[in-house]
């Protein structure tokens, strides 16, 4: 079952300067994926091995106007619709808004290759290329979706004993990750996404303290996570391993990787705060 998905973002940048990376090619190339075609209002393609489905453009541009961009995007034979909107948060940022349709959650949970279980995903991992390029930082690693190769890297501006706290303590990844997570930090320990209460956990199956931590989460394969520390810095390798070739995993892979924006400004930023916007749910009087 497919349903509507929603994420926004505060990104520290002038409403401009946002607009001018969503629609100029040239900064969309750099970004977002291979191959972009801007022509407004008539015309808004991307494409390439970075984007699900990108052996050419599957996109057909709706709308754009007032800082909003919509557009209908063929994936698994569905027409589904995608919007960005952009709304001013001060002279020096913009909360960005993103809505795409046919999101199946059943088909992210399960780990199924179909384009429309990798769209949140894939989406958070864009839009936090985006704020990394609007922040002049390297870009994190873009998913393949032509390879099986899952792997990346991340140099962070702290010292690798910092960066080993805030993966392996509950309470710090919890918050840079913006999702409760336990995690018993030694082998045979339980890593669990929801918390230790939401059962099904991963086991930790490598530790080596300060340097390498790997996590068996079943038929999708084995995450390690190794740090290499120089001139007060410290180099982060993400490698996906022991998957079935012919169905990598796409979608966590790139829910993995989106998280590596936050990890590093966690622990580059005395006042850090979260990109993030989270909805408030209204409760009755």
């Amino acid at each position: 079952m497919t349903e509507p998905m929603k994420l926004s973002a505060r990104l520290a940048a002038p409403v401009e300067a946002v607009w001018r990376a969503l629609t100029d090619p040239a900064e969309l190339r750099v970004w977002l994926t291979e191959h972009a075609e801007v022509e407004l209002p008539r015309r808004y393609e991307f494409w390439g091995r970075h984007t699900p489905e990108g052996d050419a453009p599957h996109q057909r541009l709706l709308q754009a106007d007032d800082h909003t961009l919509r557009f209908a995007w063929l994936l698994d034979g569905v027409e589904t619709t995608s919007e960005i909107s952009l709304a001013v948060d001060g002279p020096q940022a913009t909360v960005l808004t993103l809505t795409q349709s046919h999101f199946d959650l059943a088909a992210a949970m399960s780990g199924s290759s179909s384009s429309h279980g990798v769209l949140q995903t894939w989406w958070s991992l864009s839009i936090a290329n985006l704020a990394s390029h609007l922040d002049g930082r390297p870009l994190l690693p873009k998913t393949d979706f032509t390879s099986a190769e899952l792997r990346g890297e991340l140099v962070i501006g702290a010292a690798a004993e910092k960066v080993w706290q805030s993966l392996t303590d509950s309470e710090q990844a919890s918050a840079w990750f913006g999702y409760p997570i336990g995690i018993e930090p030694w082998v045979g320990g339980r890593y669990a996404m929801g918390g230790f209460e939401a059962g099904n956990a991963a086991k930790v199956i490598d530790l080596e303290p300060g340097r390498r931590l790997a996590i068996d989460w079943g038929p999708i394969g084995v995450s390690t996570w190794e740090l290499a520390e120089s001139d007060g810095k410290t180099k982060l390798t993400l490698v996906q391993s022991g998957f079935d070739e012919g169905n990598p995993p796409y979608d966590g892979w790139s829910g993995m990787v989106s998280g590596l924006y936050e990890l590093r400004r966690f622990n580059e930023m005395a006042d850090w705060q979260p990109i993030w916007v989270t909805e408030e749910v209204p409760t009755g009087a």
